[in-house]
């Protein structure tokens, strides 16, 4: 172990060296990590814990004053240039330092009813609650685009599939609307983990609450927080909010990453369903002809990153409550978590903006592998009042004796007589309207169906709730940015500048 150093806070009560090398490499240097995360929000939570001191009476406002004005200037001073060391603890301790170096006894104050563990919990939230706006931008911004080509191609025939098999005709669009309509979910959700992270613990006191009369409610109102923590030891330990986050984010992610994995495959040469925007490829450095779908891979593995830190979340969570092992990794994890998932978003919402739908090709396959069975099925059923399943073996039999052929009345009548015993006298309009795939996707026209007009009303809900979510968030940032203002005057007033 090394002697401690000038001003390390450790060598109070029982720890008289410190801190080991290994310590600080292992443990500090993470913590300090943080400081650029939690940088602004440290000094917005010393300002607000001073001014609750001084309007509770417990301290003296000139005591304080020269601490309140260089508070202020640190909001100013970017995180890199603050001498942040690891070797006195995480972010707050190095700044408590540096506070005490600059005005002696008076930074103490900061520790008054509260602990360190408060204050960046505090910046934590706040930070958090900053990154899951930005994350439920990009999400937007993704569906909006989703919304776009699910528009566009609103009448673009496709043979849709389930196990890359063809299955019943469909548009393009309505397979594009699907991923849209998990954008929306993805809002909801990271409004709840907003909800979650917009809990404030100021004048948590450690864990049972402060004996020094701070207004708690006052406090989360001078940082911005809707909600005040109705249970002081939950809301400076509990991690929970911290899952719902990650969670979040990784749902982000799952929606890209399904997009990806179809594009793979729809953009190979052997479909050749789509084309990728040029810039969003890479060229082999060997082979000239080869064109590879690079951003696809950017999001299929770092959608594989993001749901490695969620079950790493879920795994540090698993600890006795009030524990910091299940904190220590959680600032730099999970704030690193939504930037990538934003990242992975805005590049999804590039790879739609830029995608090429071979509209052409689409529509041949649209019309072909007997892709209007199950509605000929469907027709005969109804027509012959036969159950369904019966007119399903009918159809099934003759398509298996029709090959790569055409289904025939005659096929139809006589895979009837095989299933049933008595051939089938079909209307020859029935068998011709279950091959004209522009008529069966017309006639999709439920709510939600693929139906051309259908789509481009999904398409226009898809483009309401974006507005609506829009505005939610400028609201959460005008609020935000109120608080912060709110708080600088009032200290402001109090330092007497």
């Amino acid at each position: 172990m090394t002697e401690p150093p000038d001003g390390y806070l450790g060598t109070h009560g029982r720890i008289t060296r410190g801190p080991a090398p290994e310590l600080v490499e292992a443990g500090y240097a993470l913590e300090t990590a943080d400081a650029a995360l939690l940088h602004r929000g440290l000094s917005l939570a010393d300002l607000a814990h001073l001014l609750a001191l001084v309007e509770a009476g417990a301290v003296d406002p000139e005591r304080v004053r020269r601490l309140l004005t260089r508070l202020l200037e640190l909001l100013d001073v970017p995180a890199a240039d603050f001498p942040y060391d690891p070797v006195y603890g995480d972010a707050y301790n190095s700044r408590e330092r540096v506070l005490e170096a600059e005005l002696g006894d008076e930074a103490g104050w900061l520790h008054l009813g509260r602990t360190r563990r408060e204050a960046g919990r505090i910046a934590f939230r706040i930070a958090l609650r900053g990154l899951l706006l930005d994350l439920h931008d990009d999400v937007c911004g993704f569906a909006a685009a989703l919304a776009t080509a699910e528009e566009s191609h609103a009448d673009t025939l496709w043979a849709d599939s389930t196990y890359l098999q063809p299955a019943q005709p469909s548009t393009f669009g309505h397979y594009l609307g699907q991923f849209a309509e998990q954008c929306l979910r993805h809002l909801t959700r990271l409004r709840a983990a907003y909800d979650s992270a917009d809990i404030c613990p100021a004048g948590a006191g450690g864990a049972g609450g402060s004996r020094i009369p701070v207004d708690r409610s006052r406090l989360a109102a001078l940082l911005g927080f809707e909600t005040v923590g109705a249970n002081t030891r939950d809301a400076m330990w509990s991690v929970d909010a911290l899952v719902d986050a990650v969670t979040a984010a990784v749902q982000t992610g799952l929606t890209v990453n399904q997009l990806a994995e179809d594009l793979e495959i729809f953009a190979s040469p052997a479909f050749d369903y789509v084309e990728l925007d040029a810039s969003l490829c890479r060229a082999s450095v060997l082979m000239p002809q080869k064109r590879n779908p690079y951003a696809l891979a950017v999001l299929r593995g770092g959608v594989g990153t993001l749901s490695g830190r969620l079950a790493g979340a879920v795994a540090t969570a698993r600890t006795p409550s009030a524990r910091t092992d299940n904190w220590l990794y959680a600032y730099g994890e999970v704030a690193g978590t939504l930037q990538l998932a934003g990242r992975l978003v805005r590049l999804g919402a590039a790879v739609v903006r830029g995608l090429t739908v071979n509209v052409e090709r689409l529509a041949g396959l649209a019309a072909g592998d007997f892709i209007g069975a199950a509605d000929l099925a469907e027709d005969l059923s109804q027509a012959q009042q036969l159950d369904y399943r019966t007119t399903y073996r009918i159809v099934g039999r003759a398509v298996a004796a029709a090959g790569d052929g055409q289904l025939t009345v005659e096929g139809l009548s006589s895979a009837a007589a095989e299933v049933t015993g008595e051939p089938l006298a079909v209307d020859p309009e029935l068998l011709a309207a279950s091959v004209d795939a522009r008529a069966l996707v017309a006639a999709r026209s439920a709510p939600g169906g693929a139906a051309p007009e259908r789509v481009r009303e999904h398409a226009g809900l898809v483009r309401r709730t974006i507005g609506t979510q829009g505005r939610w968030r400028d609201e959460r940032h005008h609020g935000l940015a109120a608080a912060e203002a709110g708080l600088t005057t009032a200290a402001r007033a109090f330092a007497g500048s």
